[in-house]
């Protein structure tokens, strides 16, 4: 006999981002079951939830990051510089710094400050591998899974060295045929298409600057055999285009085309540098691009062209990019980061709150390819970040879910994944807050030469 399902009534939030569940809404087992009108009573309920001092969202979507870079915030090697050279700046230090134990403090921390923020799906884009950190993908699965998280694993790669004309250094990649190996494991062992999954894998080589063709080539062929996503940097900086050109005689567009990549499985992270042209391509092959808009401003990168291509089709999505150029993991900070850069571009009627956290959710789900997460909604996985209006910021605040974007939210009050609590009070279940900064700024501290 199948066994009934508890069904749970958050009730009345004092605002939601969910047309006509002003009364809330009813989580039965893992998913929504069923909106609340305002003043409405739902049909039989085990429990009730008062809600009426929170403010409800879809929880959060992150769709580009790179956990391992909270070992070297602010690093002093680093800070001040622009994409390429703060990069030569910090290979040798990551080549030194990760091993099974750092790697796996920094996910860590990394996967608890994105859910305290209210994110409940994450998308890492791991590339470092070097000697005796082959499970890194592995790790990232266990970490998720004490925190109870969604996660796209992105296995990515690194098979150009600087010896054969790529910017990483020889000691941070890998060989063509250990990469592709990996991937096809790593696909076998976490790849999980159906609904509702915890755990889904993307193929994701670093950049143009960091891998070869053959390697581009070939991951896409086994992206498409495998039913996966395919991930890249693509269209962050100005050095970029120029080193296509000269490597490849073409545009960055042009080599993803030509290396098979233009294609509805693919996302891109930053996705600035796109002429008109470029756009209306990338939105009719509905690729995806991750808007990053903190680590874009700290690398002076440049800002993504967020209205073009979503008026082409392209799904844009919300990424907080790495814990070295942002330099937190904070989606909400995120959003609102977003909201004030594309306001900079586009003007203040022309991109809203709604917009904002809109990338967030319903197109950082899109950029994963996920229909089941990303809205409150009848039959969508019970994924709900709350925010309390109660911290000094928010005192005078109209309305309640532009408050969240523009008074400047950074953690969440509670949040449910797939109908489970992980975050009350706001604190994470099972998390040693103070001991994990401890362990990991020690850890810090001894690999990357961070000073707290």
């Amino acid at each position: 006999m199948t066994q009934q399902k508890k069904r749970t009534w958050l009730k009345e939030p004092l605002a939601i981002l969910a047309e006509g569940a002003e009364g809330g809404l009813v989580v039965e087992g893992a998913q929504i079951a069923e909106l609340v009108p305002a003043g409405g009573h739902p049909g039989d309920i085990d429990e009730t939830v008062d809600c009426s001092g929170l403010v409800a969202v879809p929880g959060l979507i992150n769709t580009h990051h790179h956990f391992y870079q909270t070992l070297t915030r602010a690093h002093p090697q680093a800070i001040n510089k622009e994409l390429f050279d703060w990069l030569k700046a910090l290979y040798p230090v990551w080549g030194r710094a990760l091993n099974r134990e750092s790697f796996r403090l920094a996910t860590r921390l990394a996967l608890t400050e994105l859910l305290m923020s209210g994110c409940t799906t994450v998308s890492d884009h791991h590339y470092v591998f070097p000697a005796g950190l082959d499970d890194a993908m592995d790790i990232q699965v266990e970490e998720a899974g004490r925190l109870g998280m969604r996660i796209t694993l992105n296995r990515g790669s690194m098979d150009l060295s600087e010896k054969d004309g790529g910017l990483p250094p020889d000691s941070v990649v890998q060989t063509t045929d250990e990469i592709l190996a990996d991937c096809e494991r790593v696909i076998k062992a976490w790849h999980d298409p159906t609904e509702g999954a915890f755990t889904q894998v993307a193929l994701a080589p670093c950049s143009p600057f960091s891998v070869t063709t053959e390697l581009m080539k070939q991951t896409a062929a086994m992206a498409k055999a495998c039913n996966c996503r395919l991930h890249t940097h693509l269209g962050e900086t100005h050095d970029e285009d120029a080193y296509c050109i000269e490597k490849f005689k073409c545009r960055p567009v042009d080599y993803l085309e030509e290396t098979g990549w233009m294609d509805g499985r693919t996302w891109l992270a930053h996705g600035i540098h796109f002429n008109d042209e470029e756009v209306r391509r990338l939105g009719k092959a509905k690729v995806g691009v991750c808007h990053c808009p903190t680590s874009n401003m700290v690398l002076a990168s440049g800002i993504c062209r967020t209205q073009e291509l979503e008026l082409a089709g392209v799904s844009v999505g919300l990424g907080v990019d790495g814990s070295a150029s942002n330099d937190n993991s904070n989606l909400m900070e995120g959003v609102r980061h977003a909201l004030m850069i594309n306001r900079l571009k586009y003007g203040a009627a022309a991109i809203t709150h709604l917009d904002a956290l809109r990338w967030a959710t319903q197109g950082s789900a899109a950029c994963l390819g996920r229909s089941d997460i990303g809205r409150i909604e009848p039959g969508m996985q019970a994924d709900i970040a709350f925010y309390a209006l109660d911290e000094l910021r928010f005192s005078g605040a109209g309305d309640a879910l532009a408050a969240l974007v523009l008074c400047g939210a950074h953690r969440a009050d509670k949040v449910m994944i797939g109908g489970k609590w992980q975050v009350e009070d706001g604190l994470p279940h099972g998390v040693d807050v103070a001991r994990l900064r401890a362990e990991h700024g020690a850890i810090a501290r001894k690999l990357a030469g961070a000073v707290t």
